[in-house]
């Protein structure tokens, strides 16, 4: 039997590397667990704070490993609130589980019809043609108000018990047991996703489009596929909020909406799948902060955050973070030095 070549074992190395859960990512989501006992005062800004991050995490998917910029994102986010508020309104389905996949599943349809539009021309033309379909959504939300609301939103939605159990109360308790636990579901999803041949393919993808059409890559049908799969966790987001507040509106789809989410994955860098979800913690403190301090004035405060990031750098930012981030690599290294030798151990004859 040949031996694998130096090469493919570096390589082989380096993917299971990439793929292996580091502690820092256990501590993570042992503290956002751990706030639906610790934090019940806090439910509200922490659902908030989830249905934004799976937000920011389904742009992160098609701008950071994809290249697709988009100003538009917010249409299938508000697709999808709009779904799972008018099944809920008139009844049609009472389980919100099952509501927010009917929504999740409507919003990819959407980006699949839509992502053809997308894939044509340069950054430029993608960012008019998004921003163009969720303003166009917008209009006819408002033009159709017998059935969206209109401008007045979509009232009166009443949301069943989950499970015919638990029920959505006004402190938002089981507003974020409900959508951290849809946030983790997803996030393992889009972990798994960005960790395969195809995650791997897409980054090829965004790298150079030419090279990778040239060694057998389908760009376009991959580029398609990513799109489509980041509508259907911006439409389960939307569903999330429209399911916790009861409530659909206009600004579900304004341009506002999609500046915030850039400005999310500005704030937390895009290209791993926790910038979103840490920007969406930073965007959310920070708008509850300053918005109490100074109600007029907070946009302010974040656009200067804002200003900094770009002037001096993310990299010079966080490098307090720096020992902790080398301490997590110390113990991977370490797992992974005893895994390897429980393995040599087991092959020996």
């Amino acid at each position: 039997m040949i031996p694998p070549r130096p090469t493919i074992l570096a390589a082989t190395e380096w993917l299971s590397a990439r793929a292996r859960w580091h502690p820092l990512e256990f501590v993570f989501w042992i503290v956002a667990f751990a706030a639906i006992w610790l934090m019940p005062e806090r439910h509200l800004i922490l659902t908030e704070i989830a249905w934004l991050a799976l937000f920011a995490l389904s742009l992160d998917l098609i701008l950071g490993y994809a290249g697709i910029i988009s100003l538009g994102h917010a249409a299938f986010f508000g697709f999808g609130g709009y779904i799972a508020a008018l099944l809920a309104k008139y009844e049609i389905v009472n389980e919100p589980v099952l509501a927010l996949l009917i929504a999740g599943v409507g919003a990819m349809a959407l980006g699949f019809v839509t992502s053809f539009l997308v894939l044509r021309g340069s950054d430029l033309t993608r960012l008019m043609v998004t921003l163009g379909v969720a303003l166009l959504l917008r209009e006819l939300a408002n033009r159709y108000g017998w059935l969206t609301g209109g401008a007045d939103g979509l009232q009166g939605a009443i949301i069943q018990p989950l499970f015919g159990t638990f029920r959505f109360d006004m402190f938002g308790h089981t507003g974020y047991a409900y959508s951290v636990t849809v946030l983790f579901i997803l996030f393992l999803i889009a972990r798994r996703l960005v960790n395969s041949p195809f995650g791997l393919s897409l980054m090829s993808v965004k790298g150079n489009p030419l090279r990778s059409s040239a060694i057998g890559i389908s760009v376009d049908a991959r580029l398609v596929a990513i799109y489509t799969i980041a509508a259907g966790y911006a439409g389960i987001a939307g569903a999330l909020l429209a399911q916790t507040t009861a409530f659909a509106s206009l600004e579900m789809f304004s341009f506002d909406r999609s500046a915030d989410l850039l400005l999310v994955l500005i704030i937390g860098g895009a290209g791993y799948l926790y910038g979103g979800m840490i920007g969406a913690i930073i965007f959310k403190v920070m708008q509850d902060y300053l918005s109490a301090l100074t109600p007029q004035y907070w946009p302010f405060w974040i656009g200067l955050v804002l200003v900094v990031i770009v002037l001096v750098g993310r990299d010079r930012i966080t490098t307090w973070t720096t020992p902790f981030r080398r301490l997590a690599a110390r113990l991977d290294w370490r797992a992974a030095r005893r895994a390897a030798a429980a393995s040599n151990e087991g092959q020996k004859p």
